[in-house]
């Protein structure tokens, strides 16, 4: 692996992580607990249309695995890698047709971190009631993923000069 790949991985993580941090000092604007921006998901989605997926997959699990155990415990851990999975899986799936926007893949990445969350939740606490929860996630995930493809294909149109 090239030095300047591995440096501006390391960078791409401090920042997902940095955002983590961020989006977790964020008062909820709502009283329903688990409601995020997904902030972190800006690194995500312009490793995924600028870089590579491979490198988007690479931050993910990385900033994934390092914020769960600086910032939370294994309960944590589970429901951010079944949500991290199944997002990037989605993401990157919808990204490899070149059909979609970063906006429409951001969406469809926020509601499928949410899906994979409920499911790790009713399998950590064995209750299936939980499933009642999905509808709100649902319209959290696709506001907040709406806002973060937007500043995302920003983010990629300002730095296509760039390289990387």
């Amino acid at each position: 692996m090239k030095t300047k790949r591995v440096a501006f991985l390391g960078l791409s993580i401090a920042l997902a992580m940095i955002l983590s941090f961020v989006e977790s000092q964020i008062p909820a604007l709502v009283a329903i607990p688990g409601i995020k921006v997904g902030l972190p998901n800006l690194v995500i989605v312009f490793l995924l249309y600028r870089i590579s997926w491979k490198d988007a997959v690479i931050v993910s699990i990385i900033r994934t695995l390092l914020v769960s155990m600086l910032f939370g415990n294994i309960q944590m851990l589970t429901f951010s890698v079944a949500g991290a999975v199944l997002s990037l899986g989605s993401m990157i799936l919808l990204k490899k047709t070149n059909w979609f926007s970063t906006i429409t893949v951001s969406i469809v990445g926020g509601i499928c971190h949410n899906i994979g969350q409920i499911v790790a939740a009713i399998l950590w606490t064995q209750t299936a009631g939980i499933v009642t929860y999905l509808p709100v996630l649902l319209l959290s995930g696709t506001i907040a993923g709406a806002v973060i493809g937007l500043i995302s294909g920003m983010l990629v149109e300002k730095l296509k000069k760039w390289r990387f």
